[in-house]
C-alpha cells in the first residue's frame, strides 16, 4: 500500500507542478512532511540539501532521496527502499514527458499566436512566485537553528544572507555550496550551543 501512495503522490507532483523542480519543493514537503508524515521536517531539509548537491535536476534528485527515505523509515529493508527511490522518481516524471511531447507538438502549431504568447507570460509569474513560496517554507527553525541570540544561529543567518547575495552576483553555485558547508562544520564543531 506505501508503495502505491508514493506512487500516487508523486504522480500528482509530477502532473501539478510547474516551473521545473524548484517549484515542485513546496509541492513535495507538503506530501511527505504534512499528509503523509513519511518524513520529519530535519529529514526533507537535508533531503534537500543532498538533492542540490548532486548533479541532476533538483525535483526528480528531491524524489528519488524522498522515495528511498519513506520506505527505509516505513521499516523495509534497502533493496525496496532502492525501488521506491526508483519508484518516486518515475513517477514524478511519467505524466510531464508525456504532456511535454504533446505540449510541442501542439506549440509547433501554435508558433506565433498572440493567445498562446500571453498564456506564457502568465505562466513566466506563476513559477516565480511558486519558486518563491518553496524558498519562504524553507525559512524554519530546521533550516536555521533555534531562533536565540546563539552564536551559531547568528552565523546561520550570516551565512544565509551573504548566500543569497552572493548568488544574486552570479557567483557560482559550487564555490558557495563549499564555502558554505565549510563554514556550517566550522560553525557548529567550534562554536558552543
Amino acid at each position: 500500500m506505501l508503495f502505491l501512495q508514493l506512487f500516487w503522490s508523486f504522480l500528482k507532483i509530477g502532473l501539478f507542478t510547474f516551473g521545473g523542480g524548484y517549484a515542485m519543493i513546496a509541492l513535495i514537503q507538503s506530501e511527505v512532511t504534512v499528509n503523509h508524515h513519511w518524513l520529519t521536517s530535519q529529514e526533507f531539509t537535508d533531503i534537500l540539501a543532498i538533492s542540490q548537491m548532486t548533479p541532476g535536476p533538483v525535483g526528480i534528485n528531491t524524489a528519488t532521496y524522498t522515495g528511498y527515505t519513506a520506505i527505509l523509515n516505513a521499516g523495509y529493508d534497502t533493496w525496496l527502499a532502492v525501488f521506491g527511490a526508483l519508484l518516486a522518481s518515475f513517477a514524478v516524471i511519467l505524466l510531464p514527458v508525456v504532456l511535454m511531447v504533446v505540449a510541442v507538438i501542439f506549440l509547433k502549431k501554435m508558433q506565433g499566436n498572440k493567445d498562446n504568447d500571453n498564456i506564457f507570460r502568465v505562466l513566466r509569474m506563476t513559477v516565480v512566485g511558486l519558486i518563491a513560496a518553496a524558498a519562504l517554507q524553507l525559512l524554519t527553525v530546521d533550516s536555521f537553528g533555534q531562533p536565540a541570540l546563539s552564536l551559531q544561529f547568528l552565523l546561520s543567518v550570516a551565512i544565509f544572507i551573504a548566500v543569497f547575495a552572493l548568488a544574486l552576483k552570479r557567483v557560482s553555485p559550487i564555490l558557495l555550496i563549499l564555502s558554505a558547508g565549510v563554514l556550517g562544520i566550522l560553525a557548529y564543531t567550534l562554536l558552543p550551543v
